[in-house]
């Protein structure tokens, strides 16, 4: 399966780490796919965070999230970029567990079929038990019948 995807990238040097965080939170709370920070090197040797927010590429989507990232950052300027990507199938899914339901993700496609539970689920159940999530994915893993 494959969709289409809008990325834009802006190099910010005058952010806080807080700052920043702050920003692709509310990107994320906005409706973006994802949002990444990557430290990078500018010139004169200057470290700054090159922002990377990948949208839909839909117009109306694209200046209204161009609006926001000038609203959120210190960026003056947006790269745009276009591109076509590969995805699995993805399904979310609420599995019943003794600790109340989970959601596990589900995906499969180009010969593979794996699953996943939500990070908030397992750290959620983990705290309430007073133990680790590795502990807590292992044991729910016998519920899981791919």
């Amino acid at each position: 399966m494959k969709d289409r995807v809008c990325e834009f990238e802006c190099n910010i040097d005058d952010m806080t780490a807080e700052e920043l965080a702050f920003a692709a939170e509310r990107l994320m709370e906005e409706g973006v796919k994802d949002v990444t920070l990557t430290p990078v090197v500018m010139k004169k040797g200057r470290p700054a965070t090159m922002m990377t927010v990948m949208l839909p590429d839909e117009e109306d989507e694209k200046e209204r999230m161009a609006g926001l990232i000038f609203r959120y950052t210190t960026t003056i300027g947006i790269r745009e970029i276009i591109s076509e990507r590969y995805i699995l199938e993805r399904e979310e899914k609420l599995i019943d567990t003794p600790y109340g339901k989970v959601r596990c993700k589900f995906v499969s496609g180009y010969g593979t079929k794996r699953h996943k539970f939500e990070y908030e689920d397992l750290a959620r159940i983990a705290k309430e038990r007073g133990t680790g999530i590795s502990d807590v994915r292992n044991e729910l893993e016998g519920l899981i019948g791919d």
